[in-house]
């Protein structure tokens, strides 16, 4: 177990970091501008369990043989990447429907948990951050299993909640443009968002 010292400068350093516009983050705000909080939550458990093994593998140091062999994030990548582009064009071109509320094509939820982990595990900014900023806060003196579990944890509660907030943020958002009969904006902002990560992703 980490110090209350090291756990008092940890969870402010790791929510600061995550609350700041990301992938994950804008993916979750278009997503939840798009389909919903709810439906958002499977890319966020996705996205979760991909921060969870680079987290993990950092700590292992395996995030220096990735690092050093960037042909193995490549097939990730740019699948990744195309599909959140095919997602953001077919989005972008389609047709408004409003009947109190914009239609929307629902995604399968093992699409959306699967596109939430792609983005989180194939983000190499993600792997050089999680490997230069753990170690530090590693006492050598102390159980590393026990360190390990609840800096994991603790970095999976920060990317939640602020994935939340911007899932929110895009519900929000798309509450007003229906109130202001700008409905069909909705489909481009979303779709150029989409397409927007997607490209960042392909060439991080």
């Amino acid at each position: 177990m980490p110090d209350i010292t090291v756990l008092a400068f940890f969870i402010p350093t790791f929510f600061f970091v995550s609350i700041t516009p990301g992938m994950c983050m804008t993916l979750a705000m278009t997503l939840g501008m798009k389909i919903g909080y709810r439906k958002t939550l499977m890319m966020m458990l996705g996205e979760v369990l991909g921060v969870a093994i680079v987290a993990i593998c950092s700590m292992y140091g395996v995030a220096t043989f990735v690092l050093n062999n960037p042909k193995l994030f490549s097939v990730f990548k740019y699948i990744g990447g195309a599909y959140l582009i095919y997602l953001g064009v077919k989005s972008f071109l389609a047709k408004v429907e409003v009947e109190n509320q914009v239609a929307t094509s629902l995604h399968d939820p093992k699409q959306l948990f699967v596109q939430g982990f792609v983005t989180a595990f194939s983000n190499p900014k993600g792997w050089a951050f999680m490997i230069t900023l753990l170690p530090p806060f590693i006492d050598s003196t102390k159980s590393f299993s026990a360190q390990l579990i609840v800096l994991v944890t603790i970095i999976l509660i920060s990317e939640f909640v602020c994935m939340s907030m911007y899932a929110l943020g895009g519900k929000k958002l798309n509450t007003i443009l229906l109130k202001t009969d700008k409905a069909h904006w909705l489909n481009k902002i979303a779709g150029g968002l989409l397409c927007f990560v997607g490209i960042w992703l392909a060439l991080s």
